[in-house]
């Protein structure tokens, strides 16, 4: 039984919709951050750094979310959520990962706390950078699907995606969304029907970016 720390639609969304994919049995543990108990000592005794998400394995924490995704993938490799080590997918597979968590991710923080990156008045600068930033990595992400793949390893649906598909929906409230590029438009019309998609927005009461009551 695994034991997720979550905060609705931050960076535990990627390992918790995971989860839902791989079927293993799992608890939720809400980390509520208006009362900000992610700072609490309690939390802090398991994740030092304070934030989410957090993943009980084995009675260990781990953290990292984009080692959390590729941790579950190899656990449970009967899902078939990354390719198995030494085939051919595997190089990009871990690109790809890699990519996302050193690329999109710091740089959606900046755009999301630039109060964490400098002084106030440089808050619009920050934020400007971390905006040219992710739409440099929509660029190249979308040059990946421009051949008309179904999913960034091509046929075969993996942790890549979940990662990516989480950091599109963090995009929506910006000036241009991920949904402006043609080829992630396709892709993420495609991803949003997917069913253990749908679900975390539902475990999380999450409704600003899909129509649940959307079938098809």
């Amino acid at each position: 039984m695994y034991r997720l720390y979550f905060s609705p639609g931050a960076a535990s969304f990627a390992v918790h919709w995971t989860l839902i994919e791989i079927g293993a049995p799992f608890e939720l543990e809400h980390v509520d951050f208006q009362t900000r108990a992610q700072k609490s000592a309690e939390y802090l005794g398991i994740n030092p750094l304070g934030q989410v998400p957090t993943l009980i394995v084995d009675g260990q924490p781990c953290t990292e979310t984009a080692a959390l995704l590729m941790l579950l993938a190899e656990r449970h490799a009967e899902a078939g959520l990354a390719p198995v080590p030494g085939s051919s997918d595997r190089p990009e597979y871990l690109e790809l990962m890699v990519y996302l968590a050193n690329a999109l991710m710091p740089a959606f923080r900046a755009w999301f706390y630039p109060q964490d990156f400098g002084t106030p008045e440089r808050a619009a600068a920050i934020k400007e950078n971390a905006r040219a930033r992710i739409e440099a990595a929509f660029d190249h992400l979308d040059a990946r699907l421009s051949d008309g793949r179904g999913y960034f390893l091509g046929d075969e649906f993996s942790t890549v995606d979940i990662l990516a598909t989480m950091l599109a929906r963090w995009s929506r409230n910006m000036p241009k969304p991920a949904e402006r590029w043609p080829g992630l438009e396709r892709y993420l019309k495609r991803m949003k029907q997917r069913a253990c998609l749908r679900e975390v927005h539902a475990d999380e009461g999450l409704d600003d970016w899909i129509d649940l009551a959307e079938v098809g």
